[in-house]
């Protein structure tokens, strides 16, 4: 783990205001100029892309690289958007943030923290199941007592309880960063 004091020094180009105001504007009514990825048989869904799109509008640069991109691009037609897997699912992304922390590279990085107590707005939330498997994320919206409140696709929800969305085995806390 990451000790937040060390996080401190450095220099955040994350702009949690943006982040935070994309996702309570589009938490309930998902922005119509993306592809939006339905629920099915609790699989799949909509978290990570409205995740993705939170980071995006907070100033995080797609990365198109091979190795370990992040993107999505638009089409004429809405039906042939095309994005990286970890845009869209849930332990890509999460995986894809902590890689880019510990390599230090120039895009959005993801410093997982032993508490929730350390997160702030913007910060992510992903919950994993007994299995291992991350199969949800979410932004931070809000706070009350202390405790931070998210908002997520899959089901729609703006400024609910983290403990309140899916049933998990373990979150993972993760302090946002460019």
């Amino acid at each position: 783990m990451y000790y937040i004091t060390n996080l401190k020094r450095q220099p955040n180009k994350y702009l949690r205001s943006a982040s935070v105001n994309y996702a309570l504007t589009y938490a309930l009514n998902p922005n119509p100029n993306y592809r939006y990825f339905k629920l099915i048989n609790d699989t799949s869904g909509d978290c990570s892309n409205f995740v993705s799109q939170c980071l995006l509008a907070g100033n995080a640069p797609m990365n198109f690289n091979s190795f370990r991109p992040w993107w999505y691009k638009h089409a004429a037609n809405k039906a042939y958007d095309t994005w990286s897997i970890s845009w869209t699912v849930a332990h890509s992304l999460y995986y894809y943030l902590r890689i880019n922390h510990e390599k230090n590279l120039p895009y959005a990085k993801g410093i997982e923290t032993t508490t929730a107590k350390d997160l702030e707005l913007g910060d992510l939330i992903f919950f994993q199941n007994k299995a291992g498997v991350i199969f949800h994320s979410s932004i931070v919206t809000g706070f009350l007592l202390g405790q931070p409140l998210i908002s997520q696709h899959s089901y729609e929800a703006v400024n609910i309880p983290y403990k309140k969305s899916w049933p998990v085995f373990k979150y993972h806390y993760v302090k946002i960063i460019i």
